[in-house]
Formats: structure tokens, sequence, C-alpha cells
């Protein structure tokens, strides 16, 4: 073996095993451990609490002076809409699909698959630059630090391109669940902040004057109360970044301990909890941020410029205190990048292999680790590793994914005709769409990103899905009774003939039976039955067969369900030749029509020209000419 086929084994490691896996339809059946609830938060918590290292700047470079009361409506709208949203939907997709999935189950068919992939292009979007921002910050915070060698500066884009290398390196290695680590690292960064805003909060206590200075600041900037709420309420888009964190909580709903009553019952008060200490540290360290850092160290190229409260931990407890913070903030902003990488490694083999929209390789981890590190750094060097430049776009992925899921809830509440939920609900949704216009008119970069990842991803999974629609894409095959019944009378002698069922009257049967024997010269003595296949929902991939057998008018008929007719009849003719040990016939005519639309009939619709789709999935599946199902078309 060469050189070149060592690197491809090694890409591929663990791609020959993957159809071996037993899945459920959201997933692995069991996860690696489970533990309490307070520890799958801190597994959230290195993506959710670590934005506390960036948000109070953003905050303050958004709203100026007026930054407590901005992430006060901010923390409204985490109390009482993201929470109660994401609360409905712990409940309602218990086995970590999140709200993608509940808009899929409500939205079947191509419309709902093609809905999936926008909504995965917008997760997409939020991973990413949960990624890129989180290794730009964690450099801006080794940058600043005053232990930081000289030669190291200047090279922001240099530097967050390491962090995002040794991202990619350590999943290319082998990257198991953390909860350990995830745990250690949230009690320290959550202590460490504890301590810098308790301190600032005393400082300004002691100081009443830089109180006064703040509402001096808020005056001669604000006609009065009203037009503050107003000012605070058109800027508001500009924070959500602090939003961030919800799906991620649902998602790791698996990994909570106990059965499933139990594991909802810790999903609620993981995202409860999570979400009262983050509101409770954007608060204060908003007011300590604006009240004590003088505006021009926010801006870009300021000591404050993405490191609030390290500014702050440095200028009130000594440069070794300020160190130890900067080494817990880059650690969980690099842990916090883990998390989305991880969370992009299961988000896209958990939907678009089930579309047969992925191309084989993505079953394997270490070609989408490079994949999605390559697009971190393509981003990374767009933006200049700027964390208020990216901070758009990560506002956009989020706001997308929290307001698809309230207006998931909100359709299930109408369809369970619980009224007041829906008013809620909808009153919720309402606000999430004005932040999310907001923020798209504000800064449209964010859409621009999700647009790229919307082609990409739904480009790639048409062109996978029509590459692969002649696979067998049969998982199983089950018969009934009479099924059953039918096929041991046959005595090994199967001859079927493929009908496409109309009105279903002994004429329709009498003529199709007579067709066949003019026109393949069947003899009277052999056995027949007819097979009819209807297709329910054409954009599924892989299907369960259910063959039913039924008598109609003195006819034998097998009928089946299946998101293909060729797909389904090539599989039920392997089935059935491995059942009797004989090669089983089946009877065609001829279609009539352009094969080039009969072609994409069957891509769409799962009919199209069925004789010969039906010999080519043969052909593929059976190599053997010798063991290969006949088809009889005439």
């Amino acid at each position: 073996m060469g050189a070149g086929d060592g690197v491809r084994s090694w890409l591929l490691e663990g791609l020959q095993h993957a159809d071996l896996k037993v899945q459920s339809p959201y997933g692995p059946e069991e996860p690696h451990g489970r533990h309490p609830w307070w520890q799958v938060m801190c597994l959230t918590g290195v993506d959710y609490f670590s934005t506390l290292g960036y948000q109070p700047g953003i905050a303050a470079l958004a709203a100026g002076a007026l930054s407590p009361v901005a992430t006060l409506f901010l923390v409204m709208l985490t109390l009482f809409g993201a929470l109660p949203v994401y609360r409905r939907v712990a409940v309602e997709s218990p086995h970590g699909q999140g709200s993608i999935a509940m808009l899929e189950r409500l939205a079947p068919h191509w419309w709902g698959k093609l809905f999936v992939l926008v909504l995965l292009g917008f997760a997409a979007t939020d991973f990413v630059i949960t990624m890129t921002l989180s290794a730009a910050d964690a450099t801006a915070h080794a940058l600043e630090n005053p232990f930081a060698p000289g030669w190291l500066q200047g090279h922001q884009i240099g530097v967050t391109l390491v962090l995002l290398g040794l991202l990619g390196a350590v999943f290319l290695v082998g990257f198991g669940e953390a909860i350990g680590i995830a745990v250690l690292l949230v009690a320290v960064y959550l202590a460490l902040n504890a301590v810098v805003v308790a301190t600032a909060l005393l400082h300004v206590m002691e100081h009443p004057a830089l109180l006064a200075g703040w509402e001096h600041a808020l005056l001669s900037r604000h006609d009065g109360p009203l037009t503050m709420v107003g000012f605070s309420l058109l800027v508001m888009p500009k924070l959500a970044l602090g939003l961030s964190g919800f799906e991620t909580g649902v998602a790791v709903l698996p990994l909570v301990k106990g059965d499933l009553e139990a594991r909802i019952r810790g999903a609620k008060r993981l995202l409860t909890t999570a979400a009262a200490i983050m509101s409770v540290f954007l608060i204060l360290s908003s007011v300590v941020t604006a009240v004590l850092i003088p505006e021009k160290e926010f801006q870009e190229g300021g000591k404050a410029n993405g490191r609030a409260l390290a500014y702050l931990a440095h200028g009130y407890l000594g440069d070794w205190f300020g160190t130890l913070y900067d080494v817990s903030t880059i650690t969980i902003l690099w842990f916090a990048g883990a998390s989305a990488m991880a969370g992009l490694l299961n988000l896209v083999p958990r939907y678009l292999p089930r579309y047969g929209m992925a191309p084989d390789w993505t079953r394997a981890v270490r070609p989408l680790v490079l994949v999605f590190t390559l697009i971190a750094f393509a981003i990374t060097i767009i933006f200049r590793a700027s964390v208020q430049a990216q901070g758009g776009a990560y506002a956009t992925g989020v706001l997308v994914l929290i307001l698809s899921a309230a207006v998931a809830v909100t359709i299930s509440a109408h369809r369970r005709g619980r009224r007041r939920l829906v008013a809620a609900f909808v009153t919720i949704s309402a606000v999430l769409a004005y932040t999310l216009v907001a923020n798209v008119i504000e800064r449209p970069e964010g859409v621009k990103i999700a647009s790229f990842f919307i082609v990409a991803i739904v480009g790639t999974s048409l062109i996978s899905r029509a590459t692969r629609s002649t696979e067998l894409r049969v998982t199983n095959v089950h018969l009934d009774s009479l099924a059953e019944e039918s096929i041991n009378e046959a005595a090994g002698e199967i001859h079927l003939i493929a009908n496409e069922p109309e009105a279903r009257d002994q004429a329709e049967y009498n003529h199709k039976l007579r067709e066949m024997w003019l026109t393949h010269r069947l003899r009277t003595s052999e056995p027949l039955m007819f097979v009819e296949v209807t297709v329910p929902d054409a954009s599924e991939f892989e299907t369960e067969l259910r063959v039913e057998g039924e008598e109609r008018y003195g006819h034998r008929i097998l009928r089946i369900e299946s998101s293909t007719v060729p797909n389904a009849l090539a599989a039920l003719l392997l089935y059935l030749r491995d059942r009797t040990g004989r090669v089983p016939h089946i009877y065609f005519h001829w279609a009539e029509g352009n094969p080039i639309v009969a072609m994409l009939r069957y891509l769409l619709f799962g009919g199209g020209d069925v004789p010969a789709m039906t010999r080519e999935v043969l052909r593929q599946a059976e190599p053997d000419r010798e063991r290969r199902p006949h088809v009889h078309v005439g």
C-alpha cells in the first residue's frame, strides 16, 4: 500500500464500519455515558458562558453608556422568550434533535427537506462563527496580556489561525466526550468572573462619583427615559450573541442521566439554571464595564476591545490575577470552538445521510474536520480575526435557530389547541423576528455567510441525492400473513406483474393480465401475482418495506408503500430470490414519454421510467448476472 492509500485509509477510518452501527432516527441510541443535569449544563456552558469574554464589550460599542439598559432588555428576551421556547422544545424533541427536527416533522415532503437544509445553513453559520469568533477573542486576550511576547503583537490573524489549526488537529487525532473538562473549565471561569464583577461593584460603591459620571453621560446624550428605552430597543439586536447556547442545550439532552421523563426534567433545569446564571452576569458585567471603562478603550485597538472584563481584572486585581483570568478565558473560548466543531460533526451526519444528500465520505469524521477547519480559516482571514466584525454573522445564526424554535412550538401549540400558549409564542416569535430583521439590516454579513453555507449544502445535497438515487435504499422487508401465503404457494416460481394502481377494479386487472400474456407470451400455467407500489412521500431516502397481501377479483396482489417505485421493486425481487433460492421474474410494459422528464420524475416523485430504473438498481445491487432477478419489458 502506497503513501496515498495510507493517508486515504486514515482519513476514512471508521467509514467501513459506519453501516454496522445501530442507530435510531435521531442518532446513536445510547451516548457514551450519562451525567447529572448540572454537569451536562457545563458542556452547554463552554459555548454559552464563554460569551462573557466579548459580550460586555460588544454591548458597550453598540449602546455606549446605555449598554446596561439594552442588556436588561436582552435578559428579558432570554428569560421570557428564548427560555420558555426551549423548555417546550425539550419536551417535544427529547432525543436531542432540537427545533430543526420539530420543523422537519411539521413540514414533511420535499418542502420540509429544503426547509431543513436552509436551517442547517444557518446552524452551520452559528457553529462555524462560534469557532472563529471564539478563537479571535482568545487571541485578543492572549495578545493584550502584559506578559505576552512582543513579537506576537500585530499577528492577530496568524495566532487565530494557529488556534483553529490546533482545534482541527485535536479532532483529527480523536476527540471524545469531555464532560469532566467542561465542568472544570466552567467552574473556574465563573468563579473568576464572579471575583472580577464583585471587585468592580465594590469599587463603584466606594466611589459614588463614578455612578454620577455615568448618569451624566446618559442624560447628556438622551432626552429622557422614553428616548433611552427606544434607543435601547433599537440596539438590543446587536447584543443577540448573549442568546447563544439554547440550541446546544437541547442537543445535549441525551447525555442527561435518567429515563426519558427524567431527562426532560433535567433539560428544563439545565436551560433555566444556565439562563439565570448568564442573565445575572450579563447585567452586572454591563453595569461595571459601562461605569468603569472609558469608551475609547472599547474601540478597535483599545485595551478593552473584545476583553472588557479582562481589562477590569488586570486593572483592579493586578496582572498576575489578570493573567490567570486570561488563561481561563482563552481556554474556555478555545473549548467553545471544540463544542461547536462537535456540534457540526453531529449535525451534518444526523440529517443529510437520511435524506440521501451527503457524499459517502461525510460518514467519516476526519474529512469533515478538514472541510470545517478550512472554512474557519477562510472566514478568519476575510474578517481579519475581528470579534466585532463577526458578531453580526454569529447573531444571525443564533437568532434564526431561536426563531425557528419559536415558530415550531407555536405551530405545535396550535395543533394541540392551546390558545394561550399560541398567543404567548406568537408574541415571542414576533419579538424574535424583529430582533433578527433589525440585526440583518444593520449587519447583513451574517446572511451573506449563511447564504454561502445554504447554497453549498443545498447544492451538494441535491447532487449527492441524484448520484445515490440508484442505490437499493431499503433497510428491511416484512411480509404480512397473506403475502407470506402467496409466496409459499408459488413454490419458488415467482412471476410478478408490475401494475400502477388506478381504479383497481376487475377490468383493470383483467386488461393488465391480458396485456402481459400477449406481450410476453406467458403460459397460463405460470403462477402470476400483481405487485403495486404507491409513493406517499418521495422525499424520503431509505425505506422499510412492508408488503401486504391482497386477493382481489381472483388475483393475488402484493401492495407496498415506498419512497420510490423502482428501488422498492428491486428490493422485493432480491428478497424473494434469497427467500426461495430461485431467481424471480418481473414484467413491465414500456413507458411513453421523454426519458429526461422520466428521470426527473424518478428523482422528485419516485416514479419515472420504472422498468429501466428497476433494472439499473438491480444491476448495481447484484453484479452476478446469473443471480440477478429477470426484468422483462414489452
